[in-house]
């Protein structure tokens, strides 16, 4: 992975418009991936909002294993909602947005329904938005700021008001800040003095998955960031708290809908400050 830091130099633009092989940008939570795709991703679930949307024509999606499939410009779809995307062989872009982010919350108030076409005025806004960012000579913090205002297009209305609990918000920020391999439900229960229990319950209510299945989401996408930037699959599987490559590769495919080896095997990665943040404790 080519990784950029905050104030670092442009990332690597070579005259014209740039040819659509994968480019891959990762961050804590999420990723963006824009490129040329073909076939179909076959059904999976994952905590992330997903925005998939067409350069040269429409995207079709549907939910579970055989629901009607849906076709469209750009489509939403809810988190930890099983879903299909038929990628149509187009140009087009998938964008995973973590729902507790301000923005993430956002989206889910301008989408609420599990499966959702972007409306026709909010679509091409949308479109050249992403295109910025695929064109962009920007550093990284650049970057990160044209996939927020990406993002911010396609939300109306203002932003919630309405945040989640203050102690699952420090929870949040815990398991940010450390080590997958070494988080457990009982040391971030203790950071926000509940039991392990009354912490469980709180957390599945406020962040609508059980704890475990969120941390698993996030030493998936902690994995991808250490694949991009040169690891193995059995390093970073290591590295983040699974029990093996091959635990991470069936992760990654219930999760993705592909194995890591498929996902991540080409292209350009770039690692980016994470686009959309938690929202502030409130105490």
């Amino acid at each position: 992975m080519t990784e950029h830091a905050e104030g670092a130099g442009p990332l690597p633009h070579v005259g014209g418009t740039r040819p659509w092989g994968a480019r891959w940008y990762l961050w804590e939570g999420g990723f963006l991936t824009l490129g040329r795709a073909t076939g179909i991703v076959p059904g999976h679930a994952h905590h992330a909002l997903q925005i998939s949307v067409g350069f040269d024509g429409d995207v079709g999606m549907c939910l579970g294993a055989d629901g009607p499939w849906m076709r469209g410009g750009a489509m939403v779809v809810a988190p930890d909602i099983p879903h299909q995307l038929d990628t149509m062989g187009i140009r087009m872009s998938v964008m995973l947005v973590d729902p507790e982010s301000r923005e993430g919350r956002w989206l889910r108030r301008s989408f609420p329904g599990t499966l959702t076409a972007v409306p026709a005025d909010r679509l091409e806004p949308f479109r050249d938005a992403l295109r910025a960012v695929h064109e962009g000579t920007g550093s990284a913090a650049e970057t990160a700021r044209l996939i927020h205002a990406a993002v911010r297009v396609l939300c109306v209305g203002p932003a919630p008001s309405h945040a989640l609990d203050g102690r699952i918000v420090r929870a949040l920020e815990t398991i940010r800040k450390m080590d997958t391999a070494r988080v457990s439900l009982e040391t971030v229960a203790k950071t926000v003095f509940l039991s392990p229990s009354r912490f469980q319950h709180l957390f599945s209510e406020e962040v609508g998955l059980p704890f475990r299945r969120y941390l698993l989401w996030r030493r998936l996408t902690r994995a991808m960031l250490a694949v991009g930037r040169g690891a193995t699959l059995s390093a970073a599987a290591h590295d983040t708290g699974f029990s093996d490559s091959a635990h991470l590769t069936r992760t990654c495919y219930q999760m993705l809908g592909q194995p890591p080896s498929i996902l991540l095997r080409a292209g350009e990665f770039y690692e980016l400050p994470a686009p959309f943040e938690l929202p502030a404790s409130a105490g």
